[in-house]
């Protein structure tokens, strides 16, 4: 019986320790830090990065001595017959005789050492590999950046769905309350059946959005897990709450930040697609450029009739070769000033694409300061609509058990708070978002 009870003891431990694993628990900055860390798409950039560190190397690697070497072993068959004339041999004049030359079999091992001189291709390639790095950074930055704001958002709607939960539990345990009384007032006679009847409509109105509302908070916790690279259905607690965290992104001065747009990440990426084309319209220059390569070639060769070349005694024959190489392109029938002229109108397109970011991000940003500034107003009007809804739905429901105003005005308060609360929880999910929404535009974010 003691050794049953330690065996029970163990498991229910094991349990509590396994729970208490499974169960993560976030602040808002603690989930974005997660995020980056584990969250899909932030990964694949991260990777993306370390590819294109390998791809510089691969380009500088092009420029440098390549070593190559082979072994051919060689068995005929039958051997090719040649003719020559018969009186090389002291034979008649015009007869012919047949000869075979060379071994039935040969092993030839030779190793190659090339290296390229001059070549105006590599040397843009080169140019092109540390832009081609550059993007990847920008691209992991502009992902880290959205996936950021993604979490803001995802995490703000599980906010959104927790407080109106709470609010809805409120409002369902006072509306039982008011309809067991009107209830209890119209059994005694002294109130009539319409007043019960509203406040029924009222409360499996209210019972119902709590039903949904419930369903939409299990799945703002599973788009919050796989925004931030969790299993979807892992156990999740947030340590923040909506009206602190709304407390936290009212910050003016961002809306006076001085305008930046060489530090957004948009302007960035434009930029680095116009270097891009500068680089593809060089490396087209260069294809009318001679290059220069220079080549050395050095092994051995042994010939037999038969397989006797792994012998010692066995003898090998040496051979070597210096060479270089230059290849001049002299006439391309107009393809290469086509490719050139292409290359050219490439990067026209890519400055008119650089300036017109510049104006977008201009009116970007400023829409993104004024939404934020609107957010800010909303949420201090929606706060002082909600205190006033509260003060009037109790007043009508003071005034309604006192017999002085009707069921029907009472359920017009109650409908006028409730869409009052809702309306306050969105406007401090707009502040949270909206001011998310400015940094990332303006890149101000605290790394």
């Amino acid at each position: 019986m003691k050794n049953k009870l330690i065996l029970i003891f163990s498991l229910l431990c094991s349990i509590i320790v396994f729970s208490q694993e499974s169960t993560q628990s976030f602040s808002l900055q603690e989930a974005i830090d997660y995020a980056l860390e584990n969250n899909r798409t932030a990964k694949n950039a991260a990777l993306d990065i370390k590819a294109a560190e390998k791809q510089k190397w691969e380009t500088i690697s092009t420029g440098l001595p390549q070593i190559s070497a082979s072994i051919d072993y060689q068995n005929f068959l039958k051997q090719q017959v040649s003719v020559i004339p018969a009186e090389f041999f002291g034979g008649n004049p015009g007869e012919l005789a047949e000869v075979v030359f060379g071994t039935k079999q040969s092993v030839n091992a030779f190793a190659k050492l090339d290296q390229k001189i001059f070549d105006g291709s590599y040397l843009v390639g080169l140019q092109s590999a540390k832009v081609f790095l550059e993007i990847s950074k920008n691209a992991k930055e502009k992902t880290d950046l959205e996936v950021r704001k993604a979490v803001i958002n995802a995490y703000g709607n599980v906010l959104l769905a927790e407080e109106s939960v709470k609010i809805l539990e409120r409002n369902i345990e006072v509306l039982k309350k008011n309809l067991n009384e009107t209830t209890k007032i119209y059994e005694n006679g002294l109130g009539d059946e319409e007043s019960v009847e509203q406040l029924q409509i009222t409360l499996s109105g209210v019972e119902s959005n709590l039903n949904n509302t419930s369903r939409l908070k299990t799945l703002a916790y599973q788009m919050l897990n796989m925004t931030i690279g969790a299993e979807i259905n892992s156990k999740t607690t947030l340590t923040d709450n909506l009206e602190s965290l709304t407390a936290k992104n009212i910050v003016l001065g961002l809306i006076d930040t001085e305008e930046n747009i060489e530090n957004n990440i948009d302007f960035k990426i434009a930029e680095n697609d116009k270097t891009a084309k500068e680089l593809l319209l060089k490396l087209e220059k260069s294809k009318a450029l001679p290059t220069l390569n220079a080549f050395l070639n050095a092994g051995y060769s042994t010939f037999s009739n038969d397989f006797v070349f792994t012998n010692s005694n066995q003898k090998w024959f040496g051979s070597s070769l210096l060479g270089v190489t230059m290849n001049i392109p002299i006439f391309s029938s107009g393809g290469r000033g086509a490719s050139t002229q292409r290359a050219r109108i490439n990067l026209e397109k890519a400055k008119e694409d650089l300036t017109e970011t510049q104006q977008k991000l201009k009116l970007q940003i400023a829409s993104a300061k004024s939404d934020y500034q609107f957010a800010i107003e909303d949420y201090d009007n929606k706060k002082q609509n909600l205190n006033l809804a509260e003060r009037i739905e109790q007043k009508n429901q003071t005034k309604f058990f006192e017999g002085i105003a009707t069921s029907f005005e009472l359920r017009q308060a109650q409908t006028q708070l409730y869409s009052s609360q809702q309306e306050f929880l969105q406007a401090m999910l707009d502040v949270i978002n909206k001011k998310a929404e400015l940094e990332t535009v303006l890149n101000t974010i605290n790394k």
